[in-house]
């Protein structure tokens, strides 16, 4: 239960940052104005929020582990959001990366 938690945080905190950098974006680069970029800090200052719920006790551990969700949940978000189509190189990239996140967060420790 532990893991499933750890990764339903991870997902969590993916969508609060990802998605606060997206509405700040849209704020500033596309002139929707300030209560799109008001929305993406508040969304981004959850993010913070998310990020200590995880069960590790290890702030550059989860950190570190948490950069592989970012990438991939980036290219998630893209594909949902923007319609982007990644190539082949982006799709084992972002595996790579969440490889990362399991060997970092969930491999057993002595």
């Amino acid at each position: 239960m532990t893991i499933v938690r750890s990764i339903a945080l991870f997902v969590l905190a993916a969508l609060a940052e990802i998605g606060g950098a997206w509405l700040i974006w849209q704020g500033v680069r596309e002139h929707k104005g300030l209560l799109w970029i008001g929305a993406g800090i508040a969304a981004l200052g959850a993010y913070g929020f998310v990020a200590t719920l995880q069960p590790d006790a290890n702030f550059g551990r989860i950190l570190a582990a948490y950069g592989g969700i970012f990438v991939a949940g980036s290219l998630g978000w893209a594909m949902v959001v923007d319609k982007f189509r990644p190539d082949r190189y982006d799709i084992i990239g972002a595996l790579i990366c969440l490889a990362g996140v399991a060997v970092i967060m969930y491999a057993p420790r002595t």
